[in-house]
This record gives structure tokens, sequence and C-alpha cells, in this order.
């Protein structure tokens, strides 16, 4: 049976407002295969309470898997296994270990704001090394997994990405000097450019993927942000309380579109494109001043091969895995 083609650009009966819940309602995942990274709190644990609820068989892959016990033990169909992004070794272990086909990766897991340079062991900078590189490993290793499926990969971006794209010139910041929210904005541009990426490499293998952002949401992620930077955004009090100004989201609110990109026959083929809250972007010219959408840089296919190329060559001889050719 030949899916038939999707109008786009891409519009859903969801918004801001709708729950991971809310998308998944009325859906049978039963039988289903999905992978979460970064599962043990905030958007990564709203994402696997819906996947899981709606029946789907899902896996936290996270880098302390006591950090999730109890999601194990609510009855749910989940279960919990040890990954760290930033370890190539570790991503290999993770990949040897799975079996049978994956329905749905959806790459959550990220830091942001790292206040000081840091590189991994393959020499990229932690954020661009954990947010981009160690996802693509992962994904590289669950190819013919994917494939099996005809799979979905969605990519947990940020609009950050409008405020700087991937500079291939100087990617782990060796000539230029290191501020964390470039470097941050750096690795959530490249997030879109991998679904780009796996777009132009896999699709005629039935692998779709999507990049999207969650929106404003309270998590661990700003675990880095110093408390007069978060003053300064007006969403910490002078007594170091949180402030939840009217745009920021739930955690379940800000899973919506992940679980939507993951599950929904409306995107049922759809590949390569970027949503928020529910809707796919137009794409924009990026910049400070962008209120929304995807930067043109992005989603730049050009740059998505460079960036492919580099990262292929620094997983080699870590995870194995299929390139493909290019659409």
């Amino acid at each position: 049976m030949t899916t038939p083609p999707v109008s786009r650009p891409v519009t859903s009966p969801f918004g801001a407002r709708t729950t991971a819940i809310e998308v998944v309602a009325g859906l049978d995942l039963t039988g289903k295969q999905m992978i979460v990274t970064g599962g043990a709190s905030g958007l990564g644990a709203a994402t696997v309470d819906a996947l899981a609820r709606a029946g789907a068989a899902v896996t936290v892959a996270v880098r302390d898997p006591d950090a999730v016990a109890p999601a194990s033990e609510s009855g749910l169909p989940v279960r919990v296994a040890q990954l760290d992004l930033v370890d190539l070794d570790s991503i290999a272990r993770f990949v040897d270990g799975w079996t049978g086909p994956v329905d749905a990766l959806v790459a959550n897991a990220g830091v942001m704001a790292v206040p000081d340079l840091r590189t991994t062991s393959t020499g990229w900078e932690l954020q661009l090394g954990v947010n981009f590189l160690g996802h693509f490993a992962l994904a590289l290793g669950l190819h013919d997994r994917l494939a099996e499926a005809r799979g979905r990969v969605v990519v947990v971006s940020s609009g950050a990405q409008l405020r700087s794209g991937v500079d291939l010139d100087d990617l782990n910041f060796e000539s230029r000097p290191y501020d964390p929210w470039v470097a941050y904005a750096q690795s959530k541009s490249a997030d879109v450019l991998l679904a780009v990426g796996i777009a132009r490499h896999w699709a005629a293998e039935g692998i779709t993927a999507n990049a999207c952002a969650p929106g404003f949401i309270h998590t661990n992620l700003q675990r880095h942000v110093p408390p007069e930077a978060m003053r300064a955004m007006g969403v910490l009090d002078d007594d170091g309380a949180l402030i939840h100004p009217p745009h920021y989201k739930t955690p379940a609110e800000g899973a919506a579109t992940a679980v939507f990109l993951a599950t929904s026959p409306l995107v049922a083929g759809v590949t390569g494109a970027y949503f928020e809250d529910g809707q796919e972007s137009s794409v924009v010219e990026g910049g400070t001043d962008a209120p929304g959408g995807v930067a043109a840089w992005s989603v730049d296919p050009v740059r998505a091969d460079a960036l492919w190329d580099r990262a292929q060559d620094a997983v080699a001889g870590h995870v194995g895995g299929h390139v493909g050719g290019r659409n």
C-alpha cells in the first residue's frame, strides 16, 4: 500500500497548549518499539509517559539508569538502558545490545550553555558533541533497525537555532572566542541539519526524520545557566524561586510536538522538516530578531551534507552503520 502524498506545509489540530497525552489520544502503539534519550526528567519524561501510555514499548536511554528506576516500576511498558552520548563506546554498546526494529528514536537529551569550553574525547565542543554528534552516532548505529521498521527519527532542537548557524570552519571554537550561547545555538542548528541529513541519505529506505522546537520550559537543561542570567530573563525572583511567564510551557506541553512527530499519521512520510507547536515551520532568515520559524542555514542541504561527512569521520571505528546515498 502506498502512502498518499502529504500536503505541505503540514498543519495539525494541535497547538502550543496541547499536551503529549492529548497528541496520542486514540492511538494504539502496541507492538511499537521506541527509544527516548534523556528520558529521566523534564521533556524526556513527559515524552516517555505519553508514548508508553499509548502502548509503545519505550526504552529510556540515559547516563544514570538509577535516575529513572521508578519508571520501570510504573506498570507501563518502559525499560531503562545506560547510554552516555559523550562516549562513543557507550553508544556502540547500546547499539550492540539492541534487538528488534526501532519504530521511533526521539533524540531528546542535551546540554545547554556550558560555561567554559569543554571537549569530548573526539575533540568536539561538548554541546555539539552531545546534542548533535552523539545522536548522529546513535542513529547511524541503529540504521538497520530503523530501516526494518521504516522508523522515524525525531530530533529535539530549539528556537536557538535562529541565533547561529554551524561554523564549518571552526566547529570547536579553536579560532574564535568561546561563547556558551553561541555554542548552544550552533548545536541546535546542527540538530536540524541532522534531520535534513537523514532525509537526504535514508529516505529511500523508508526512514524519516524531523526536528522540532519544544518552546520555553523550566527543566534541568538550565542547570548551567547562572542565577543572574535567569533573573535577567525574568524567570527567577530575588529569592531564587522560578517564575513561570505566560509563554512558558509545562513539560507535557513542551513534549507534544516531539510525540506528534514520533506517532501521528499526519506526518507519515514527511521528512527533513522543522516543527513548532504541532505545525511545520516556515524557512526564515536567521538572526536575533527572528520571532520564529527555522533559519535557512539550519535546513541548508549543502551544510547538512558537509556536517554529515565530518560526523561520519568523527565516529568511524567506534560506531558502525549505514551512510547511504543522497536523494
